[in-house]
């Protein structure tokens, strides 16, 4: 198939800082209407286990100071048993609903950006790699449903046991209380920078990711190209370079948790060792009773354990938000107006453009006031040298892209007006490197029509392709599974899958782009053939290769350079457009 050159922009280092703020992240969250009634439940039911998590200190202290020696209070071993067993069940339905709240927010998350990848317009994936995409919807939607399903619950019910210990302490004692908040402001004072370099390193590590990502899943799909060529060094090394970023960046992660990690286990427990030696001596004065300085212990462990977790949350916080920021900029882009517009039949309708031009880069034209008819049930043809234009005026038809300026019509319409759904599912297309799916041979045949074929329908478009015979000799015949890209296939034998394909959807328009110029003698005889019997009495537009092809169209444009320099029939190009005469002569004769 034609490529048309195109400059891409030189790839610039992206800048990890960002003015994307919490409240855009929340909003993201609620446009996917996450169950509400479900997280308000498993929110009381995770209360519930909060509220009893600070009543099991109150009960200790009843029943260490109530008991004695040689006997326990048993009534309150009981009721102490019944709230743990409470915190228990209430805080695994609670826990669950929240999670599963969280799952259900983030699958829809992942649905509506799937929906959106395959609904933006082919110019996007002209800049941005396929595993890049890939990357948001996988990997970025993954950080985002840590922090909803798991961090977000564990955050809430930390919340409340932390402000409600804090609250009681106070009650109970306000100088241990005082005396233990002290190491407040120095913890915070220690965890806001390291939390600003925890983010920062956290949107670094999910660019490189992404970006090693694209690189993998590009190769990988060239995998043939890079053993033909000798080139498994080169990518070993280029890979590497991926691999090193990412690697460099996550131990540098690595150390700034590794730090993080013990100043916190530090505090925590030169709090635990103060508050028990000042208990101690409280204790031994006869101002405070075991019960309370264990009672004091145990809220200690539940100040202790949330607030451990709290510098992870706001680290999965500001990843999460990182993440959010670059599924709100695929969120943002305009879709195609796939259902806009009016349904119409174009059989029997002229096809005709009218001074198109087109461009990728204001400076660099590549196509310039491009005129030409198609007759119904006529063969058009386009012919010129390689680079020409003739597959982006493929691409203009099928609304690809929009043209820069003039139009196209069909019959009176302009095409777009016309649905694009309507319009592509009368538009047969094959190219030189037709494609097919991973997946057996009965589902690239069914791909793309809305009604289920029957057997018979399947056979009867791989007959009028020429193609039953060789389908008949698998094993699995319509079940064969034929492998990344077609691996399994020949090049003849997936060209007639793909006009099989065309068949089936009963085009009243028919593109193809030099679908025989990759093959050898004796496949592209058959697959020519196939051809022949796809074209009869449709409007077919053909990127010429084959003589016989320029030759029996009704019409040929020469295309040079983005424009129209001459047209005609066969016989009139001869005689009037040297050029087309030497062409015709070097190009396809030889």
């Amino acid at each position: 198939m034609e490529q048309n050159t195109r400059i891409t922009p030189k790839k610039t280092v992206k800048n990890t800082k960002s003015n994307y703020r919490l409240k855009d992240f929340l909003r993201l969250i609620l446009s996917v209407n996450p169950r509400k009634a479900l997280f308000i439940v498993g929110l009381f039911l995770s209360l519930l286990t909060s509220g009893a998590s600070l009543i099991v200190p109150q009960l200790t202290k009843g029943l260490i100071d109530t008991s004695k020696l040689a006997q326990i209070d048993k009534k309150m071993l009981i009721v102490l048993i019944l709230t743990f067993a409470g915190q228990l069940a209430f805080g695994a339905i609670g826990s669950f609903l929240l999670r599963f709240v969280g799952e259900s927010a983030v699958k829809t998350l992942r649905e509506k950006l799937w929906s959106h990848l395959l609904q933006m317009p082919v110019s996007y994936y002209d800049d941005h790699k396929s595993g890049e995409s890939s990357s948001r919807l996988v990997n970025d939607t993954t950080v985002i449903k840590d922090l909803v399903a798991t961090q977000f619950p564990n955050f809430i019910t930390g919340a409340i046991q932390l402000v409600g210990s804090m609250i009681i302490l106070f009650v109970m004692d306000w100088k241990m209380a005082a005396m233990m908040f002290l190491a407040v402001p120095i913890m915070g004072l220690i965890m806001m920078p390291i939390g600003r370099v925890m983010s920062r390193l956290g949107r670094q590590l999910q660019t490189a990711t992404a970006d090693f990502n694209a690189e993998a899943s590009e190769k990988l799909s060239e995998i043939r190209l890079i053993k033909a060529s000798n080139g498994e060094k080169f990518e070993k090394n280029s890979g590497r370079s991926f691999i090193d970023n990412i690697f460099s960046l996550g131990i540098k992660d690595a150390k700034v948790e590794a730090i993080l990690q013990p100043i916190i286990t530090t505090v925590m427990l030169g709090m635990f060792v103060g508050i028990l030696g000042y208990g101690a001596v409280r204790v031994q004065a006869g101002t405070l009773t075991s019960g309370q300085l264990v009672a004091f212990l145990l809220y200690l462990f539940n100040i202790m354990m949330p607030a451990a977790s709290f510098a992870m949350f706001f680290s999965q916080v500001q990843k999460a938000m990182g993440a959010t920021e670059r599924i709100e900029q695929i969120l943002k882009t305009d879709l195609e107006p796939i259902e806009t517009g009016k349904n119409a039949d174009v059989a029997g309708k002229m096809i005709k453009a009218e001074n198109l031009s087109f461009h990728y880069v204001a400076d660099r034209p590549i196509l310039k006031n491009v005129s030409f008819e198609a007759k119904p049930n006529t063969v058009i043809a386009f012919a010129g040298p390689s680079g020409g234009g003739k597959s982006t005026i493929f691409a203009l038809i099928e609304r690809f892209y929009q043209p820069s300026a003039g139009t196209i019509k069909v019959g009176d319409d302009k095409v777009e007006e016309l649905s694009l759904a309507s319009w592509r599912s009368q538009i047969g297309y094959v190219s030189q490197d037709s494609a097919v799916f991973a997946g057996s041979i009965r589902e690239n045949l069914q791909y793309g029509l809305e009604r289920t074929l029957t057997e018979e329908e399947l056979w009867h478009g791989l007959e009028l392709a020429y193609a039953d015979q060789f389908v008949r000799e698998f094993p699995d015949q319509l079940e064969t599974e034929l492998g990344e890209r077609g691996v399994k296939l020949s090049g003849g034998q997936k060209q007639r899958i793909a006009i099989a394909r065309a068949f089936l959807r009963d085009p009243k328009i028919l593109m193809l782009d030099e679908a025989t110029a990759s093959l050898d003698s004796q496949s592209e005889e058959k697959v020519q053939r196939a051809l022949d019997q796809l074209m009869t009495g449709r409007t077919t537009l053909v990127i010429a290769h084959r003589l016989s092809t320029i030759v029996d169209a009704d019409h040929i444009y020469f295309i040079e350079k983005g424009e129209v320099t001459g047209h005609g029939t066969h016989a009139e190009l001869i005689e009037s457009h040297p050029l087309y005469a030497q062409y015709v002569k070097e190009q396809i004769v030889n």
